[in-house]
């Protein structure tokens, strides 16, 4: 029953968002803002991230509490990451990629420590196409919630998690540094 409620409100704080204005990315519109929990999230940047160096596999946007600097991306504030795909991906691929780059990202026993919220978002993926969007958004008090072209998959509990899994793509050993500075406005 928690986990409803938690879903249903997670559900209508991220229905609530109020986009406007939007920035670009190799023909892929992002948001300027949203609102979230009534915090104001501002884009801090947009990256591209290729494959093999040639291979574009998917463009990002990530926005951040605009109270926060891009240094206190692991504060505990509500913080956003969407990805566009160019590509086909199973969700197997999803899976694989989120747990070792989480292990990669976290000491072992943090790692052993977050493996049930790592399976729960696991269990989230599907499928997607190109032209999918994933959307992560972190929301004090509640998790981070995944949605998939608007429409919310699941919400996984806690603040620890969130760092972790954010940390995919932001944290110290993220799956490009690049991506990772673009994303944070430190290009």
């Amino acid at each position: 029953m928690r986990i409803n409620r938690i879903l249903c409100a997670a559900f209508l704080l991220v229905l609530s968002t109020a986009p406007l204005n939007a920035a670009q990315i190799e023909a892929v519109e992002f948001n300027e803002k949203y609102t979230v929990q009534q915090k104001a999230l501002t884009l801090r940047g947009v990256a591209l991230l290729r494959y093999m160096i040639i291979i574009k596999a998917y463009v990002g946007a990530f926005y951040l509490d605009e109270n926060l600097t891009a240094d206190q991306v692991f504060n505990d504030g509500v913080k956003r990451l969407e990805l566009h795909y160019f590509h086909a991906i199973p969700a197997a691929d999803f899976v694989k990629s989120t747990t070792i780059m989480i292990e990669n990202n976290v000491s072992p026993r943090q790692f052993n420590k977050l493996r049930p919220q790592i399976e729960q978002m696991n269990a989230l993926y599907r499928d997607v196409k190109p032209g999918d969007r994933y959307a992560a958004t972190y929301i004090p008090g509640v998790g981070t919630e995944l949605a998939l072209n608007g429409k919310p998959l699941g919400v996984v509990p806690g603040f620890e998690f969130a760092n972790a899994y954010f940390s995919i793509w932001l944290g110290e050993h993220p799956i490009d540094k690049g991506f990772r500075n673009h994303l944070l406005g430190k290009n």
